[in-house]
């Protein structure tokens, strides 16, 4: 993909020779922006300005197919509630993974062609290459043939974006494990599924196969969901416990072996009591964190530098890496959130500072998420624990609510963990530091919220907003309750 500036300051698509020693031999193809990399923030910064189709991670492995499972699945306990209201479902009620994966498979097939239509109609050019570097102004492009080609850039932006790790000192992990990349394309049931890991995917993969009606365990080392608000990690979890999912807490895999029957047979040992244990599982998916795509780029051959401990590339504020006209935006960056619409903003953003349009950088402060486990769980801003650590104890207030939704109320579901949690500076005007929502449709109503936190939102302007009722949203702006004190701050003046 690559772009030129025209007299205009905008991007123009043809090919041309580029200076500073950009330009080369006979037949190489010379332009003035050349993307790395088919993801969300290369796309974004290519149209703005590998074995999967075009989208990269989140749109082949990540959060389209992940979304809609998470959805096949809440289906699956709405037809459990139905009856409650009226409705009469024939039982059992089965699922069809055969019929769900093809037709998630077949939307995401749609998006990739989409995006090929989308880089056409704006005059850019695809090349579906695997690159390295040859210098800091030349990438060498292989095709799956295996022929070669040259582009050369002024500017180069990397957007590789990152893949699941494997644990390949565990034996036979490789031979017999699979990973997020893996598990959206299964055209079978996985069948029982022991899923190894803490992380958000670990979570989200194993809620949306036990509400599918399977068998699914998580074996993790130590704390769930590390880099988020822990209590909240804690309530997650619980609720997954209390619908099905089994946890094998403080426990490391050992070996993976393919028994006769075709099961794989598990040993662990329990980190507490060196306690060695098996179990047998049809599945083995492994989400033990990811590394980023930088292995194969040549980077040393540009002079662009990464971090000896992630391999991620360095970058400033700018998205500038060591090289000052090489980028880095998305999951491949240091320090950056491995979140697709923070690399669409900073790819959009990047290219439109390269055509004069505009010198704005990505704000990566207050960006907010949601992990789709069954119960959904939605942020923005500080953990409690990060809020402490911040600011210190005494000068953090945390307002809070269990609550329950109305929508569980007439087929008696199960509410004990649906809470919100408002983390604030203590002194007036009481600053939003963070929100934490856990229930239905947390996405939805964290980025409603997000908006009002990243203006700079206080306690005393979310308790002035007028809720929508009956909604599960509401129950934020009726936050009284002090996790410190216990009190009522519109009422006591604390």
């Amino acid at each position: 993909m690559a772009a030129l500036r025209g007299p205009a300051g905008r991007f123009r698509w043809r090919v041309r020779a580029v200076p500073g020693g950009a330009r080369g031999a006979a037949g190489q193809q010379c332009y003035d922006l050349l993307v790395i990399g088919g993801g969300s923030g290369g796309l974004a910064c290519a149209k703005e300005g590998t074995r999967w189709g075009l989208g990269g991670t989140c749109v082949n492995v990540g959060c389209i197919p992940k979304k809609l499972m998470h959805q096949a699945a809440l289906l699956g306990g709405s037809l459990h509630d139905a009856s409650h209201f009226g409705w009469e479902v024939a039982q059992p009620i089965r699922h069809d993974w055969r019929k769900m994966a093809e037709a998630v498979q077949n939307y995401v097939k749609s998006l990739n062609w989409g995006h090929r239509v989308q880089l056409q109609d704006r005059k850019v050019k695809y090349f579906n290459f695997k690159a390295s570097f040859v210098n800091k102004h030349t990438v060498c492009g292989v095709s799956k043939g295996g022929k070669e080609t040259l582009l050369s850039a002024e500017h180069i932006v990397i957007a590789t974006g990152g893949r699941p790790r494997y644990p390949t000192h565990i034996e036979g992990a490789l031979e017999y494990g699979i990973t997020s990349d893996d598990i959206f394309w299964l055209k079978e049931s996985p069948g029982r599924t022991l899923v190894v890991g803490a992380s958000y995917v670990a979570l989200e993969c194993a809620g949306f196969l036990t509400g599918l009606g399977l068998d699914a365990t998580v074996m993790m080392r130590s704390v769930p969901l590390r880099a988020f608000d822990q209590q909240m990690a804690s309530l997650v979890t619980n609720h997954m416990a209390s619908h099905g999912t089994r946890f094998l807490r403080g426990c490391i895999p050992l070996k993976v072996e393919r028994l006769s029957d075709g099961q794989l047979q598990v040993t662990w040992v329990d980190l507490a009591s060196d306690r060695k244990d098996t179990g047998t599982f049809d599945t083995v998916l492994w989400a033990v964190g990811r590394v980023p795509e930088t292995g194969s780029l040549n980077l040393e051959k540009a002079g662009v530098r990464t971090s000896p401990d992630t391999q991620k590339i360095l970058v400033d504020a700018q998205e500038a890496t060591s090289v000052p006209h090489i980028y880095a935006i998305g999951d491949v960056a240091e320090g950056r959130p491995e979140l697709t619409p923070t690399a669409i903003m900073a790819g959009r953003l990047l290219a439109r500072r390269l055509c004069g349009q505009s010198s704005d950088l990505m704000d990566y402060d207050n960006v907010p998420t949601t992990v789709f486990t069954p119960l959904e769980y939605g942020c923005v801003g500080l953990s409690e624990e990060e809020a402490v650590a911040r600011h210190g104890e005494d000068s953090v207030e945390v307002y809070h609510a269990y609550y329950k939704p109305l929508e569980f109320t007439v087929p008696e579901r199960d509410a004990s963990q649906c809470y919100i949690k408002v983390v604030c500076l203590r002194e007036p005007p009481r600053l939003v530091l963070g929100l934490h929502f856990l229930g239905p449709n947390a996405g939805e109503v964290t980025q409603g919220f997000a908006l009002g936190i990243k203006c700079g939102a206080s306690y005393e302007q979310v308790m002035r907003t007028v809720g929508i009722h009956p909604t599960c949203a509401e129950e934020v702006v009726k936050l009284r309750i002090s996790k410190r004190s216990g009190l009522d701050p519109t009422v006591t003046g604390c």
